[in-house]
């Protein structure tokens, strides 16, 4: 790591609306007992990054609070997120329990893994991998 990359304080983007995260359901995708990871392409500059949590999960403070966890964990691995492409990280239940050190280090592996060119020399599973665009 180079000093610039030590001091440079990454960004990270908000997604916002539904159709950024239709885009990136699209997109390769990755996962672990606490969350999965969707990854595409993006115009924008900064890596954009957006969360879903849904009802059948848990009750709201549960909600909530997986939400926080993941947002700190994508704040811990912000320098992991490659510029020009947006994620979604979409919750499970598992979040909740799981340490927040075993957190980070999942995200970290699974950005990894979503941009890895070679999917089948690494891994053991095929995974899902990219999607067939829609027409």
């Amino acid at each position: 790591m180079t000093a610039e990359q030590s001091t440079r304080q990454a960004t990270l983007r908000r997604l916002k609306r539904r159709a950024q995260f239709l885009n990136a359901a699209r997109g390769n995708r990755a996962g672990r007992s606490a969350f999965g990871l969707q990854a595409v392409p993006s115009t924008e500059a900064d890596p954009g990054i957006g969360f879903t949590v849904t009802k059948k999960v848990g009750n709201s403070p549960e909600r909530n609070r997986m939400k926080r966890r993941l947002r700190a964990a994508a704040a811990a691995c912000a320098s992991d997120f490659v510029p020009g492409h947006d994620y979604v990280l979409l919750a499970r239940r598992e979040a909740l329990s799981q340490p927040f050190v075993k957190l980070v280090a999942d995200l970290g592996g699974l950005i990894a893994r979503v941009h890895d060119t070679k999917p089948g020399e690494n891994r053991k599973s095929s995974g899902r991998g990219q999607r067939n665009p829609r027409p």
